[in-house]
């Protein structure tokens, strides 16, 4: 499904923008994480002293290790997964940048870019890479096996809100604003609640003072596999609990 809204990011004036993140919606507003949850995702700030401060977590040596590429989420960079990405190295998974700086939304030139990162990396290694996708990365990680299943081994998403309404979560003003399109019609070719054709893992949290825990979770027939992660929304990318998951799905056959 194309969205009739053609315009570059650079044709989005600052009205338009205010205009998108101003927008009033019909209907009941969908359920979205309560304010307690959101509170939780305030101490994120501090997350580079805590890692440095507490023990690394326990990681074991891969039995397969993996050629994992990391999807940054929405407003994010690769400097944000950059935590996650040594403990899979430490394991023995090569974790490799997706080379296209801050995740701002997706654009038709965007995706073009990241498929060939995709295709470039399957062709260096000989091998299939996992995608590894936060948040709005996931919806990234999805479409990518969607357009290129030959070159995807397996996708992992945490906290991304494939499923259920684009609106039951805490950023999709924001979202509209930066990304300058209304967040149920982005610019590119949109199969959020189709499962793509390869495996596909859903990591999703009830503490998650982001996005729905139901969106991120999604139904039976969008994923093959869920599971639930102890973590905020941010933690997804530092929290113990979220690495154990991560690396526990790169070892599973």
């Amino acid at each position: 499904m194309l969205s009739r809204d053609a315009m570059t990011e650079s044709d989005i004036t600052l009205r338009e923008r205010l205009r998108l993140a101003l927008q009033k919606t019909e209907g009941p507003a969908p359920a979205r994480p309560g304010l307690r949850h959101m509170i939780g995702e305030a101490t994120y700030p501090f997350s580079p002293i805590s890692v440095r401060v507490r023990a690394a977590p326990l990681v074991e040596q891969s039995a397969k290790p993996q050629i994992v590429v990391m999807l940054p989420g929405f407003v994010a960079t690769p400097r944000t997964m950059q935590y996650l990405s040594q403990q899979l190295e430490r394991a023995g998974h090569k974790a490799k940048n997706w080379k296209m700086g801050l995740n701002s939304g997706p654009t038709p030139q965007r995706v073009e870019a990241l498929e060939q990162r995709l295709i470039d990396v399957r062709d260096r290694y000989q091998a299939k890479p996992v995608l590894l996708g936060w948040s709005l990365g996931g919806m990234f990680a999805r479409e990518l096996a969607h357009r290129r299943p030959d070159a995807v081994s397996k996708v992992i998403t945490m906290g991304s809100p494939f499923s259920g309404d684009p609106r039951a979560n805490n950023a999709w003003r924001l979202y509209q604003f930066v990304a300058g399109h209304r967040v149920d019609e982005p610019p590119v070719e949109h199969r959020a609640g189709t499962k793509p054709p390869v495996e596909t893992v859903a990591l999703w949290s009830a503490r998650d003072g982001v996005i729905a825990p139901n969106c991120a979770r999604g139904e039976a027939h969008e994923r093959d596999r869920e599971c639930h992660v102890d973590c905020t929304h941010m933690g997804f990318s530092y929290a113990p609990e979220a690495i154990h998951a991560v690396l526990s799905e790169l070892e599973r056959p």
